[in-house]
């Protein structure tokens, strides 16, 4: 480190990139534990519930997040444990700490943003930009280590023990000790790893190669499942897969039509914002529940809704069906045999 000149210290140059990187991750602790209460399950705006929309089209690592959300204490953990690693990391790369294992966990924070969230976005691709580029920063970032400004430059230049250690330069800063001949190689060889990471989930998540450009962000879209007529109650369960993630899909009218597209049985949106909490069971901590004017349905909520009526009692055995409609005027179908 110090036989190599000021402008070709390649950590001082990435000087930027780690100051700003290391915000970005810092900041999120600062916001859930000082800005606001996030951490907190039973206050608006529970950091869980925002995890909990990643569910619908996450790649990869969808079974742990609906595993996490179907059990909250687990969830609450994790969130917390999670909110701690992004501020650690975040300070230790502003500081220049340990930058080289830092590095590391930007790069692994960011490969779950991409994987969890990298289909949200409504405007842009928003979640997905973040990720591939925390990915890059984090790879480029464990390649230069930090330069002049930084605390491991402070610990090199006073010759602290620790820097003498053979692994000060892999987790840390310093010249890393790879083959001058071999590093090219590396250097490509993450380059192109990150970039094909990049085309596959621009790809996966919107089409972004070839085919149909899509966001899954733009508009709701109900997922409508195992649908039953017993005796005076008709049960169905419901799940918000798409749409925006900060506004829930209001949903204003749930009817029950027979094959002649007769009404059988219909709940407007005035009695959808007066329904029974008891009629919906919720499975993962983003609610379905009732609103001033409608049913609201979050990003990710999923639940089984029941509705009880003599009506149904009474009906013939045949096929029936159910009509969810949004307040777009978006609506959704499910057939249901009795």
């Amino acid at each position: 480190m110090k036989n190599i000149s000021i402008k070709n210290d390649a950590g001082l140059l990435a000087l930027a990139l780690r100051l700003v990187v290391g915000w970005t991750y810092f900041s999120a602790f600062w916001r859930r534990t000082t800005l606001a209460n996030k951490l907190d399950p039973e206050v608006a705006g529970y950091i869980g519930e925002k995890f909990n929309a990643f569910l619908p089209n996450a790649l990869g690592i969808k079974p742990i997040i609906q595993y996490l959300v179907e059990n909250p204490d687990a969830l609450w953990i994790n969130m917390v444990i999670f909110t701690i690693v992004e501020g650690i990391v975040g300070l230790f790369i502003m500081f220049g700490l340990f930058t080289r294992i830092m590095s590391i966990g930007v790069f692994g924070l960011a490969m779950g943003i991409l994987l969890g969230s990298g289909w949200i976005g409504t405007t842009c691709l928003d979640e997905w930009q973040i990720g591939v580029l925390g990915i890059a920063t984090g790879f480029v970032l464990f390649l230069t280590g930090s330069g002049k400004y930084s605390l491991d430059n402070y610990l090199i230049k006073n010759n602290f023990a620790i820097t003498k250690k053979k692994w000060f330069a892999w987790l840390a800063s310093g010249i890393l000790p790879i083959k001058e001949s071999v590093f090219p190689k590396v250097v490509l060889t993450g380059s192109l790893f990150i970039l094909g990471i990049t085309l596959m989930t621009n790809q996966v998540f919107h089409g972004g190669l070839w085919g149909t450009l899509h966001n899954k962000s733009i508009r709701p879209k109900l997922e409508i499942s195992e649908g039953q007529i017993t005796n005076n109650t008709v049960s169905f369960n419901v799940f918000r897969t798409e749409g925006v993630d900060v506004y829930g899909s209001w949903v204003i009218a749930i009817e029950l039509l027979d094959n002649n597209n007769n009404t059988i049985l219909e709940y407007t949106q005035d009695d959808l914002a007066i329904l029974n909490k008891e009629d919906i069971s919720n499975y993962y901590v983003a609610k379905i529940k009732p609103g001033k004017h409608s049913l609201i349905i979050p990003l990710g909520a999923k639940a089984k809704l029941s509705f009880k009526n003599e009506v149904l009692s009474t009906l013939p055995i045949g096929a029936y069906n159910l009509k969810i409609t949004d307040i777009s005027g978006a609506y959704w179908e499910h057939k249901i045999k009795k």
